[in-house]
C-alpha cells in the first residue's frame, strides 16, 4: 500500500454524493386521502395510504387497516352524519383518487357514486339500530337477572324476627380472620 492511499480514499469518499441511511422496518409516509375535521379545523378521523395498505385513524390512533378503503370511507361518512345529527359541524373531504375508486365500484353496480356511498352508509345505520335495540333488551334482561340474584342472596328473617345472615358462618371468600 502506498502512503497516499488513505488520502486518495478519503478524497474519493468526500466527492461521492451523500446517500440516505436505509433503516430496517423504515415506515413509509402516510398519504391522507380522506379527512374528517370538526368546526375548529381539528382532524377527527382520517383515511390514509401507507405503501399498499389503507389505514383508518380516529382521534390520532390507528384503528384499523384494509386493502379496500371504501368501507372505511362509508364509516367516516356515517360518523359525519351522526355528528351533524348531534348538532356538531364537521367536514369530510376526500381525494380524487378515492373518488375515482368510488366511481369505479359504483359503475360496476350500475349506480352513481352518491347512491353507492349512501347505500354503504345505510348499512352502518342499520347495524347501529340493531345494536341499540339488543342493548336495550339486554339491559332489561340483566336488570331482571340482577333482581332475581339479589332475591336469592338476600338475608331471610326467621320466625323469631332475627336476621338469619347474622347467625350464618362467614363466607368462604372472606380472607380476613374472624374473631
Amino acid at each position: 500500500m502506498s502512503k497516499q492511499s488513505k488520502a486518495k480514499r478519503d478524497k474519493r469518499k468526500k466527492l461521492q454524493p451523500k446517500r440516505p441511511i436505509n433503516r430496517l422496518n423504515a415506515q413509509q409516509q402516510v398519504q391522507n386521502h380522506a379527512v374528517l375535521t370538526n368546526e375548529e379545523g381539528q382532524v377527527v378521523a382520517a383515511i390514509g395510504l401507507q405503501g399498499t395498505e389503507w389505514l383508518l385513524a380516529i382521534g390520532g390512533q390507528t384503528m384499523g387497516n384494509a386493502d379496500n378503503p371504501i368501507p372505511m370511507l362509508a364509516m367516516l361518512k356515517h360518523l359525519s352524519n351522526v355528528q351533524e345529527k348531534e348538532g356538531r359541524k364537521v367536514n369530510l373531504e376526500y381525494s380524487s383518487q378515492l373518488q375515482q375508486l368510488i366511481d369505479d365500484l359504483a359503475a360496476d353496480e350500475g349506480k352513481t357514486a352518491d347512491e353507492y356511498l349512501t347505500q354503504l352508509v345505510s348499512e352502518f345505520e342499520g347495524v347501529e339500530g340493531e345494536e341499540g335495540e339488543e342493548g336495550e333488551e339486554g339491559e332489561d334482561a340483566e336488570t331482571a337477572e340482577t333482581a332475581a340474584d339479589a332475591g336469592e342472596d338476600a338475608p331471610v328473617a326467621d320466625e323469631a324476627g332475627t336476621d338469619a345472615a347474622a347467625d350464618a358462618p362467614p363466607a368462604a371468600s372472606d380472607d380476613k380472620p374472624q374473631a
